[in-house]
């Protein structure tokens, strides 16, 4: 394809000079040819650049230096002038190739170091995120069983509780982790499939409530909406996401409320809350890997937001956070989607 490109831009570049030949000189035509070559080797590999460049020297040389529809040169300035062109021609394509190739180097550099600092990040951010959890869950069995029958009830129940929590945070982290390298590396793809908004909530709902003590949701389901394409497990993740996100860094006894709309063939979705919100110099950021508002409280990977962006703009929708009017944050989804009510499917 690069070849054929080259080569049919090389004669219709030559057809205009040639029908205005005329008006042109045949030294201006040779600096058009040589700034068609020019833009050639800009977009292609070497091998058409070159191509391109001994072809238009000899059009240069048959169509437009005297004598005409002849290899011949008679004019000694016009032998200098066509031996000048593909020196030039050719130069300018192996520079030009050389150029790109060293920039591709360097793009391909930065790229790893880029690739290393992530996971360098990655791996310090979560070392003390798996940890803390995984020695819970140790310190936790070994209690119960050098105590087992020193323990009242109680202290027993508190122990399996602090267990489960452990385990609910260990496996958050591990998932982000496993999201996130999706989402690097290029490998997510969406399966999309019908699915119900206000059943998939629900299901994030029950899959959260050991970890909501302080908290609470209130979602009041709309029967109205109609059914979405979407991928129901992304789509799990990003309520998810959001609403732990909420859970751990508000305020005792917070209201999170989860809204499920359809507005001009979009999936619409809003998670808000009652608490403190966010300081305006820092909401552009709150999307960005690894990144944890300051003076917040320590534990997560700053993974989370960054996460649930990917898999939104995976379904080339996009996400907006606003501070309420009178307190607290508000994320708005917005999901362009396929939408179908149960009656059609049945039908269909």
């Amino acid at each position: 394809m690069q070849y054929l490109i080259s080569i049919v831009m090389v004669f219709l570049v030559s057809i205009v000079c040639f029908f205005f030949s005329k008006y042109l000189d045949y030294r201006i035509t040779a600096l058009i040819l040589l700034m068609t070559v020019s833009i050639i080797a800009m977009l292609f590999d070497i091998l058409p650049v070159l191509l391109t460049a001994i072809l238009s020297g000899l059009i240069l040389n048959f169509f437009f230096i005297q004598p005409l529809f002849t290899f011949h040169i008679t004019n000694t300035e016009d032998i200098l002038l066509f031996l000048m062109y593909v020196i030039i021609a050719l130069v300018n394509a192996v520079l030009t190739f050389k150029i790109k190739e060293a920039e591709s180097k360097a793009r391909d550099k930065e790229e790893k170091e880029k690739t290393i600092k992530l996971y360098d990040t990655l791996l310090n951010s979560l070392s003390h995120e798996l940890r803390t959890p995984i020695a819970t869950i140790i310190g936790a069995i070994d209690t119960i069983k050098e105590n087992r029958h020193k323990l009242s009830e109680s202290n027993h129940t508190a122990l399996l509780e602090e267990i489960d929590k452990a385990s609910i945070r260990l496996n958050r982290q591990v998932e982000n982790l496993l999201n996130m390298s999706r989402l690097e590396t290029g490998m997510l793809t969406l399966k999309q499939d019908w699915c119900d908004i206000n059943e998939l909530i629900y299901t994030v709902i029950q899959k959260i409530t050991p970890i909501i003590k302080e908290h609470r949701i209130h979602f009041i389901p709309d029967e109205k909406l109609p059914l979405f394409k979407l991928d129901a497990g992304l789509m799990e993740e990003i309520i998810q996401n959001l609403v732990t996100n909420a859970i751990l860094y508000t305020p005792k006894d917070t209201i999170i409320t989860i809204e499920a709309s359809y507005e001009f063939n979009n999936c619409v979705l809003s998670i808000s809350d009652n608490g403190k919100g966010f300081p305006e110099n820092e909401i552009q950021y709150v999307f960005d890997k690894f990144y944890r508002l300051p003076n917040t409280k320590t534990g997560g990977s700053g993974l989370g937001l960054s996460i649930v962006k990917g898999f939104i703009e995976a379904h080339n929708g996009t996400i907006k956070l606003e501070n309420k009017i009178n307190s607290g944050a508000c994320f708005t989804i917005t999901i362009p989607t396929e939408t179908s009510y149960l009656n059609n499917l049945k039908n269909e």
